[in-house]
């Protein structure tokens, strides 16, 4: 089963809209790739309590590394750890689609 790395902005969003807008992404990345995708679980509710932006930043990246393919949302340019996922994915190879 292929594996999909989802990104999005998370910053200033509830878990209850960054969930919402994450159903929809592995909805179009699954209908994209025509198959069920093993989705590569990127929200990290428990992480340490004095985790930073970068803490977050390197454990998806972790993640990126072992996906067939990367969805991002429609607004990932306007977030600064998406950008960078954006550019290791399209340095690295990895098939992506913005949503």
């Amino acid at each position: 089963m292929k594996k999909l790395f989802v990104s999005q902005p998370m910053n200033g969003e509830s878990s209850d809209e960054i969930l919402k807008e994450r159903k929809y992404l592995i909805a179009k990345a699954e209908a994209h790739a025509g198959e069920t995708l093993e989705v590569l679980d990127t929200f990290f509710e428990d992480a340490p309590a004095d985790a930073k932006p970068l803490w977050y930043l390197g454990e998806s990246l972790k993640y990126l590394a072992s996906a067939d393919l990367a969805v991002f949302a429609l607004n990932w340019a306007c977030a600064r750890g998406c950008r960078i996922e954006h550019a290791a994915a399209e340095e690295y190879g990895i098939p992506m689609m913005e949503v």
